[in-house]
């Protein structure tokens, strides 16, 4: 796929229905250079003007925003404009097969540094590793199974097997609780590759991002690509970190804009803050425009 340029527009509005004295806040709205990924541009507007606006590379050098507004508002607004291009190959499955996946994680523990085997193949907040997760892995993650069939299996599995539909879970959910279920969203599907692929000893992160909404010709439109999207970055002996989407069932292209990546979404949550108010309602939209520009040449 050849290279894209994408401007990226992330709109967050909370009303209240009485004044907010102060508001705390503190997310990850800009994208991060990668590399398969440019950020060109990047702008913050928020309303009402904050008091304080810091900004700093985290942990995992994602790009991690403060802001502190102590004007009495009723309506908070925060933008995030971005103009990113983009050149993502896609990696051939039998590339990886040269690997089963149990040979692949036994590599990866001998060769990868430490920290990022514990960030990665341990439990997190949002990912545990209980029986539930360890058999549904299982079914596709068969340690003499080769490594690139393994994973577009567990990405068609996850998609065959769990209706995509809002408002069913919640950034609480459960991977247990999501089982049981079978539906959810894009977030829920990534923590669970991501618990899947970590209860098999291979590193996985969850990775927050975006999703070019137009679909090739003659496809169907890509679920998830009205709102921040979320997929799953497995570690592989031989080409490194691959991105795979299993709300789709595909691997990450050109279409994917990366904002961050970490254990899993309580490390990368585009914003959430602490609110000093009496107001006893409030309503939150959040609007996602990802618009193509003139291709890279």
């Amino acid at each position: 796929m050849a290279p894209h340029r994408y401007l990226v527009e992330h709109v967050t509005r909370y009303r209240y229905d009485a004044v907010v004295e102060a508001v705390y806040n503190r997310g990850f709205l800009r994208p991060r250079d990668t590399e398969s990924q440019q950020v060109l541009r990047s702008e913050l507007l928020v309303s009402p003007e904050p008091d304080r606006l810091t900004e700093h590379l985290d942990y995992f050098g994602n790009h991690s925003t403060y802001l502190e507004t102590r004007t009495p508002h009723t309506e908070f607004e925060v933008t995030c404009r971005s103009t990113v291009e983009v050149d993502w190959p896609v990696p051939d499955p039998t590339g990886l097969d040269q690997h089963t996946v149990g040979r692949a994680a036994a590599e990866l523990a001998r060769d990868t540094d430490p920290l990022v085997l514990a960030d990665f193949t341990m439990p997190s907040p949002l990912v545990e590793l209980g029986e539930a997760v360890r058999s549904y892995a299982r079914e596709e993650l068969d340690a003499d199974r080769p490594l690139g069939d393994a994973l577009v299996a567990l990405c068609a599995r996850i998609h065959r097997d769990f209706e995509y539909r809002s408002g069913t879970t919640s950034v609480v959910t459960t991977l247990g609780d999501l089982l049981e279920l079978r539906s959810g969203v894009c977030q829920d599907f990534a923590q669970l590759a991501v618990g899947c692929l970590r209860a098999v000893g291979l590193p996985a992160r969850y990775v927050s991002g975006y999703l070019e909404p137009g679909p090739p010709p003659g496809a169907e439109k890509l679920q998830g690509a009205d709102a921040s999207h979320a997929w799953v970055s497995v570690l592989s002996p031989s080409l490194g970190w691959i991105d795979l989407d299993p709300t789709n069932a595909q691997f990450a292209d050109s279409r994917y804009i990366v904002t961050a990546w970490g254990r899993d979404f309580t490390d990368v949550s585009p914003l959430r803050g602490v609110v000093f108010t009496e107001a006893t309602h409030s309503d939150l939209t959040v609007a996602v425009d990802v618009t193509p520009l003139t291709d890279v040449l």
